[in-house]
């Protein structure tokens, strides 16, 4: 196991009525500006409860972030967060709204005349403005890390960056939010946490042995309630085993000590940045074609994932690892989520040369937990996945 350093910053609220503790987390001298996506939270209530858990404060509201925060919505609320003065923000929504908060808790202090650079440069973060979140919708992990994704539609872009600045001070985590979950974002969250997840687990045997225990425990638990909170999302068991798993799938812990891979989702960024693809569902198309191209390198935690994951006893290492590929690919099925590029868009030809030279034009030449994976192979396994 690697060397490593591990804090996490974040307060979890987790479970019921959990919303009305906001007044306990914010200043009460703060100017709040809060942020939503669609208007979602008004249907379902959420927004209602935020507002008179607030009530008192000084509250500006800013919606409209779309799925994939795009750069210039962002921008129209930088705008007004400099002429209001805000200094307090909240994310009331998915992983995109908690991107977009997080990129604009950082172009706040952006000492420069373009933040886009925030998310082109990849320096590390280091001041940001302090926000919290309410989660409505489990599957990035976005609510208890530092990481974010923008995407920029003008240039057909998605990018990431983030820093010790953008952990969120707090996150309220209503499981009781996912009966109001359309199927399809259902779906996209088990598949997204399910990702996270394998991108930091599927590399090679290191040592890890409770890193790897702890990942095949989060995967089976999603196997596990995933069919019940499609069936049922008010299930509230199932709902807040759901909410946390996505949580616990990407807030540091699984990944220390040990390689992570991340291939997957660079590749996947690009499928939605050139078609729109819901990012889960970008994954969910390369990732069987990732690991049948890098077979050899990882036959062994392939075979591994199979027989703990998956209960796959029988057979040789190489046909344990194809059987644990097919796993995966049955999974994302179940979810009724298709795994070929050809299913979402028949413009597909030329994808995988112009992914190639995206990768190639940011220096991403060596990727992957080895750091052998250049753009040539991006190239051959996107066209693995028409």
């Amino acid at each position: 196991m690697n060397n490593f350093e591990y804090k996490n910053p974040t307060k979890i609220l987790f479970g019921k009525g959990q919303i009305e503790r906001l007044s306990e987390e914010i200043p009460r001298d703060a100017k709040v500006m809060m942020l939503y996506g669609g208007g979602s939270i008004k249907r379902t209530g959420i927004y209602e409860q935020v507002t008179k858990a607030l009530l008192g404060y000084n509250l500006l509201e800013y919606g409209g972030i779309p799925p994939n925060p795009e750069y210039n919505v962002l921008m129209g609320a930088l705008k007004v967060i400099k002429e209001e003065k805000v200094d307090f923000l909240l994310a009331v929504g998915g992983g995109s709204v908690i991107d977009g908060t997080k990129f604009l808790s950082a172009a706040a202090f952006f000492e420069g005349d373009n933040p886009w650079e925030l998310l082109t440069k990849g320096k590390p973060v280091m001041k940001g403005m302090p926000f919290g979140t309410v989660l409505t919708l489990p599957a990035t992990g976005s609510e208890m890390n530092s990481g974010l994704v923008i995407t920029r539609e003008e240039t057909k872009e998605k990018l990431s960056t983030g820093g010790p600045a953008l952990y969120p001070q707090f996150s309220v985590l209503d499981p009781e939010v996912v009966k109001s979950i359309p199927q399809q974002q259902l779906a996209n969250g088990v598949a997204d946490a399910y990702m996270h997840v394998m991108e930091q687990y599927m590399t090679y045997p290191m040592g890890g042995l409770i890193q790897d225990r702890f990942a095949e425990g989060i995967l089976q638990t999603l196997i596990e309630v995933a069919p019940a909170i499609m069936k049922d999302p008010s299930d509230y068991k199932a709902a807040a085993n759901f909410m946390w798993s996505c949580t616990m799938a990407l807030n540091g812990l699984i990944s220390k000590g040990v390689s992570e891979d991340w291939s997957v989702h660079m590749m996947g960024h690009e499928l939605t940045a050139l078609f729109g693809i819901d990012h889960a569902r970008t994954l969910a198309i390369l990732a069987p074609s990732h690991y049948q191209y890098n077979f050899e390198t990882k036959k062994g935690k392939l075979a591994q994932y199979a027989e703990r994951v998956w209960n796959v006893t029988e057979g040789t290492e190489d046909e344990k690892a194809k059987a644990g590929i097919k796993k995966t690919e049955e999974f994302f099925h179940s979810l009724d989520i298709k795994t070929k590029l050809s299913d979402y868009t028949k413009d597909y030809e030329g994808t995988a040369e112009e992914v190639a030279k995206r990768f190639t034009k940011r220096g991403w030449v060596k990727i992957g937990e080895h750091g052998t994976l250049t753009p040539e192979d991006a190239k051959k396994i996107v066209e693995m996945s028409y």
